[in-house]
């Protein structure tokens, strides 16, 4: 089977090379891509052949869409005179419902709906993905696949991506500006800009690992790092005073919101 990537942004890079490690061919995989010099750029590469949307929906059983939310309308409307039932159509937008696709496209088109985010670039993504009406088992099994050479992948409701997208796709950002904001107090408090740097995300680092690995609550960990009357507990308290718990849903809350409007505006 071929399938067909349209998109060759950084995320439709990641995942094209993604693939390739995780042993697929490049004889199996086409790219869809107009601007020549990055057209060329891929094929020097990874070996692939890059063509046109129209070419890479004529010939590819699976076409992941790996395009702006406000691009898919014009990319759909480019290839559905070439989609036909049986294709799998697999979008990596975010906030476009699986019936908006499927309003633009042949009956019997199957669509899946993921939301990824930017750790797949290292091969730790987060990917949630949802079925259209046309979906079985064997389509969502096969995005698995796919999405699965560049991270984790987990099967949702779609009425749960938006809620998604504000948790692991736009996760990283958050964590990053912790991490920053982090680094910004190590070097307040006197520490070398690169220590500081080196203190914080080893300590991400190592947190993580311990979230994973122990299986253990995040407030029974945080209660074992927090002896009472100690550094911890008062740095906490800091954070409660400035609401920093309540800050972090009603951003949540801002981008589940966000999400929302782009599938209407869609």
């Amino acid at each position: 089977m071929t399938t067909a990537i349209l998109g060759a942004g950084v995320m439709g890079e990641t995942l094209l090379s993604g693939l390739l490690r995780s042993g697929f061919s490049p004889d199996d995989l086409l790219v869809g891509e107009k601007r020549e010099a990055r057209a060329r750029e891929l094929e020097e590469r990874y070996a692939v052949s890059v063509v046109s949307n129209v070419e890479a929906a004529r010939q590819a059983e699976t076409l992941a869409l790996v395009v702006k939310p406000q691009d898919m309308g014009a990319v759909l409307e480019e290839i559905a005179p070439h989609v036909r039932s049986g294709q799998l159509l697999v979008s990596l937008a975010a906030g476009i419902t699986t019936s908006f696709i499927e309003s633009h496209v042949p009956d019997g088109v199957a669509v899946v709906r993921v939301m990824p985010n930017t750790p797949a670039l290292v091969d730790e993504g987060m990917a949630a993905i949802s079925p259209g009406v046309n979906c079985d088992d064997d389509h969502l099994s096969e995005v698995e696949t796919l999405m699965g050479s560049i991270g984790h992948v987990l099967r949702i409701p779609e009425r749960q991506q938006d809620a998604v997208t504000a948790i692991s796709g736009s996760g990283p950002a958050y964590i990053f500006y912790v991490v920053e904001s982090m680094i910004e107090a190590g070097v307040h408090l006197g520490l070398p800009r690169a220590t500081a740097t080196e203190l914080v995300i080893q300590t991400l680092s190592g947190s993580a690992k311990m979230l994973r690995e122990t299986g253990t609550h995040p407030t029974v960990l945080r209660e074992q790092v927090t002896s009472p009357a100690g550094t911890t507990a008062a740095a906490i308290r800091e954070l409660e005073v400035h609401g920093v718990r309540a800050a972090f849903l009603s951003a949540m809350e801002a981008a589940r919101n966000r999400s929302q409007a782009l599938a209407e505006g869609s």
